[in-house]
């Protein structure tokens, strides 16, 4: 990285705010005429951030609808335990089952509509993002069949029915895509992970074919292209299985060792950037159940391709949201923190950016026993640590200003999703609000970060002392001023609460 700093004239030292200051004289083309550089201290807690982090789970039916608590969901903002576990979250997020019992055969109701808009709106007012999953049935009827514990007929609702669905839902979800952090594709098969299911193909023991074939493939592209049509495009849609969007996007032929979405494709908002993944047995196995498999077609047959399916995941995993949840201790040690396990290894290299709190606790306390579940819990997505900043001491009013951030991103992935980053100027006499644009991509703050800016200050702005901060706001217009949903850096002294701005701890004088 370009060293961004020069030689220090006098060094000033602030325990108030945990910072140094360092007075640095003019460099290059900037117009500031005296400059200072502010090193911050990294905060090391764990605290909750949007849009990342263990979710809390919940469910709720369609025979019985039972909408969200609000001061339940505001609670998960602070420090709780889930059921089994060992070690507490701070959680920003909700996984929400919508289990669309009763509707297999028939178009959903007004009333069941008007439910699911009220679940987002207590949802927003809690300051929280929801992943639905809709799905006919989370039940397992055991029996006499090759799986045993689940058995056919599974209750999963057919092609036509699924799609009449989605159109009706599509409206609601577009309208209250500033919560939902992600969509999960579900509808297909039991717990909607596409794989027990009575009408597109079932490759389980339990059915002759083994396999899923090309009539079965085309139906779940179906099913998915009618649900990315629906949302809008800043929404990604997560699939169970890797090689659906192999063959979504490459046919149903498409082999397993296809290349991974590039840097360029990334973000744009197509079918491509938007088809993400989930994984509902994360270190189960060293295939997890299933995740990284080929389930062949018509003319070919069913076979493991982790080899090509596990680099594909970690590629496109720096793109696309990932998520998911333990689902077996089976896999134990393997499962464990490292070295003896590759949990915290592998959430990194796979980029993930949320687990469940609540299943399965019996991995999870693992990680608290193992050493690393703190690290897992502040790792998960993005983590950004502001590192030094420089800035004038004092401007002309109408000259330009000059600043410059360094920002490490210590997390396991981006932030995936789009947000606003503002330099707020503040008056402090009156505490009049300019806020100017950045010009970044959250999306692609990886690692390091060096931010140079250069903006005309008003001609109109009044002289006097202003404060600098920082607000990385999230791109809804109904929640973009609002805290919950602003994003707070990783360092001491810099979080303001009320206003979800990232204080950068200096004042600068305007002439």
């Amino acid at each position: 990285m370009i060293n961004l700093f020069f030689v220090l004239a006098s060094i000033v030292w602030s325990c108030s705010t945990d910072k140094i200051e360092e007075k640095v004289g003019m460099e290059g083309d900037f117009e500031n005429s005296d400059e200072v550089v502010v090193t911050y201290m990294e905060d090391s807690s764990d605290f909750p951030n949007p849009d990342r982090g263990f979710y809390r789970y919940s469910e709720t039916r369609a025979s019985n609808y039972t909408l969200l608590n609000e001061d339940e969901l505001k609670a998960y903002r602070n420090a709780s335990t889930s059921q089994g576990a060992t070690y507490t979250t701070v959680s920003t997020l909700l996984f929400r089952y919508f289990i669309l019992d009763g509707f297999t055969d028939k178009p959903l109701t007004e009333e069941y509509l008007n439910n699911l808009a009220s679940d987002f709106q207590i949802a927003r007012r809690a300051g929280i993002k929801l992943i639905p999953r809709f799905t006919y049935t989370v039940t397992a009827t055991a029996g006499t069949c090759p799986e045993d514990f689940i058995c056919p007929p599974y209750g999963d609702a057919p092609k036509d029915i699924v799609i009449q669905h989605i159109k009706q839902l599509g409206p609601v979800l577009s309208e209250n895509a500033d919560v939902i952090n992600c969509l999960q594709m579900g509808f297909i098969g039991t717990w909607g992970e596409n794989y027990y299911t009575d009408y597109f193909g079932d490759p389980s023991p339990n059915a002759d074919q083994g396999k899923v074939y090309d009539e079965n493939w085309q139906d779940r592209i179906e099913v998915l292209k009618a649900l990315l049509d629906a949302t809008p495009n800043d929404i990604m849609v997560q699939v169970r299985y890797p090689q659906l969007k192999q063959r979504y996007v490459n046919g149903i032929d498409a082999p397993t060792n296809i290349a991974p979405i590039s840097k360029e494709e990334a973000f744009t908002g197509t079918d491509k950037a938007r088809i993400a993944f989930h994984n509902d047995c994360l270190f189960a196995s060293s295939d997890d159940f299933g995740t990284y498999e080929d389930y062949g077609n018509s003319s070919s047959p069913r076979q493991t391709a982790l080899e090509d399916l596990k680099p594909y995941f970690q590629e496109e995993s720096k793109y696309v949201i990932v998520g998911g949840e333990t689902c077996s201790d089976g896999y134990s040690p393997n499962n464990d923190c490292a070295p003896a396990g590759i949990a915290d290894t592998e959430l990194r290299e796979l980029h993930y950016t949320f687990l469940n709190a609540d299943y399965n606790n019996e991995v999870n306390n693992d990680w608290v026993d193992g050493g690393c579940m703190d690290a897992i819990k502040k790792n998960l997505g993005y983590r950004f640590v502001l590192k030094q900043g420089r800035y004038p001491s004092q401007i002309n009013r109408g000259k330009t200003l000059n600043i410059l951030l360094e920002i490490q991103n210590t997390g396991y992935a981006s932030s995936i999703k789009k947000r606003n980053v503002q330099l707020i100027l503040r008056n402090k006499s009156n505490g009049e609000i300019t806020a100017v644009p950045m010009e970044t991509n959250v999306q692609l703050w990886f690692s390091n970060v060096s931010l140079s800016e250069s903006m005309s200050l008003p001609k109109s702005l009044k002289s006097g002392e202003y404060e600098l901060l920082l607000h990385i706001a999230d791109n809804g217009d109904k929640i973009a001023n609002r805290p919950e949903y602003s994003v707070r850096l990783a360092n001491t002294d810099t979080w303001e609460a009320t206003t979800g701005y990232n204080n950068l701890n200096h004042t600068f004088t305007i002439n």
